[in-house]
């Protein structure tokens, strides 16, 4: 009976001690921004793959995370891959403005489409457009593509505010931080979980 008891006792708190350890690992810090270990999008649970910071002249201005299922490290697969995905960009910085973000992603987009950008233009715009409202510091933004529609979904604070068409646009947008020419290697290292 007492054996039983101590057997019971000890389920007990391993179990306990089991769940704290699922519950602390729902979040992840990274240079003191909280990122959810998952995020749902369209009744598909997304894992934290990796997350990094972009700095600017030594101010760091977002944390960025990317969010896949599978994961992978294989920046060509993730590019090429016709899945759920998301980007997610928490900005830290009250130097962020709404211009400076859209130059940034113009400039890295049209690094990554090389010789093809031209074609991607309409649609750069569009983009430039859903981003245009005030961005002040602690805005999280989730540029999430579906392949149910084949389209690129802007999220920002929850809230959703256009979708680009077209795979051909979602290869070349991950291309800007996963690419051959990433904007930054460091930050590709870290979303692939390379460190």
């Amino acid at each position: 009976m007492i054996a039983k008891r101590i057997l019971l006792g000890l389920t007990f708190i391993i179990s306990s001690l089991f769940v704290s350890e699922i519950n602390a690992q729902k979040q992840i810090v990274v240079e003191g921004v909280t990122l959810p270990r998952t995020m749902t999008f369209e009744n598909k649970t997304l894992q934290l793959n990796g997350a990094g910071s972009r700095s600017k002249m030594w101010v760091e201005v977002y944390i960025q995370a990317l969010y896949l299922n599978p994961l992978s490290q294989n920046a060509k697969e993730i590019i090429n891959d016709n899945l759920e995905m998301s980007i997610r960009i928490e900005i830290t910085s009250a130097l962020v403005s709404s211009g400076k973000l859209t130059r940034a992603i113009h400039a890295g987009f049209e690094k990554s489409a090389g010789a093809d950008f031209e074609k991607f233009k309409p649609r750069m715009e569009l983009l430039k457009g859903f981003l245009a409202d005030d961005i002040t510091k602690g805005d999280v933004f989730e540029l999430t593509y579906s392949p149910k529609d084949s389209s690129l979904w802007i999220i920002k604070n929850k809230q959703l505010k256009g979708k680009i068409p077209g795979f051909d646009f979602k290869k070349v947008f991950f291309g800007i931080w996963l690419g051959d020419k990433p904007v930054d290697e460091d930050l590709k290292n870290n979303l692939l979980g390379i460190f």
